[in-house]
């Protein structure tokens, strides 16, 4: 049985809050760029998007299933509960800052240094391109792990706040849930590989840096509400 508090609606909202993040947007839209550069055949541009945007789903799911397994098998689900919450709510305060006064104090941004290293990496693996191009074009989706992981600061209260939702309930009704919430978390990349695919991958960086204020503003708003609601509803429910 599925905990009370959580709905279908909740659960596609923050998960559609989750996906339209700058962080996501702008590693993807650098991804790309380096992909188009690399991978002269579009075809394989293609490819290695989709790889890449699997390995997310692929990740991210696995990170959503670990953590409610341990949390439903330990006895931690309230603890957890309580801590989605407040991590929610902060966060949120932190993305509608950055409506106002964008990168300025303390700023939800990816892990230190992982701009740099996920740099690096994309040059290791274009000069290993030359002569290994099956096996680069693996390791363009394997990046998709590093990925995840260093964009969780940015990325993962919308998550965690889901995951302390389902805690509530058992942990098989939690699957098709999760399921859901990542295929919507990826779609949006799916749709900017589709459009990069026709070359258009400098203005959507320009359409991202202009609405990265409201895609912030828009995020933080839903985490204050979905906090608030967390933990309304514990006297609710």
């Amino acid at each position: 049985m599925i905990a009370e508090e959580i709905t279908l609606g909740i659960v596609i909202s923050a998960a559609l809050a989750d996906s339209i993040n700058p962080c996501v947007l702008g590693v993807l839209i650098f991804l790309l760029a380096f992909l188009t550069r690399v991978f002269k055949s579009r075809g394989q541009m293609i490819v290695g998007g989709l790889l890449y945007s699997f390995v997310v789903y692929a990740t991210y799911l696995a990170l959503g299933f670990g953590i409610l397994k341990i949390t439903v098998s330990i006895g931690i689900a309230s603890a957890f509960y309580w801590a989605a919450a407040i991590v929610a709510i902060l966060a949120g305060l932190f993305e509608m800052k950055d409506y106002f006064w964008y990168g300025r104090g303390f700023t939800l941004q990816m892990l230190p240094g992982g701009a740099e290293r996920l740099k690096a990496y994309t040059d290791r693996i274009e000069s290993f391109y030359v002569s290994h191009r099956n096996i680069a074009l693996l390791l363009v989706g394997l990046l998709g792990i590093f990925v995840v992981l260093v964009e969780l600061p940015c990325t993962g209260a919308p998550y965690f706040a889901i995951l302390a939702l389902l805690a509530k309930g058992m942990y098989a009704d939690a699957v098709p849930y999760l399921l859901l919430y990542n295929f919507i978390f990826v779609a949006p990349l799916l749709a900017v590989i589709a459009i990069a695919y026709f070359g258009k991958t400098e203005s959507m960086e320009r359409w991202r840096a202009e609405h990265r204020g409201a895609m912030r503003l828009f995020t933080g708003l839903f985490l204050v509400a979905l906090g608030a609601y967390m933990i309304y509803s514990l006297y609710l429910f």
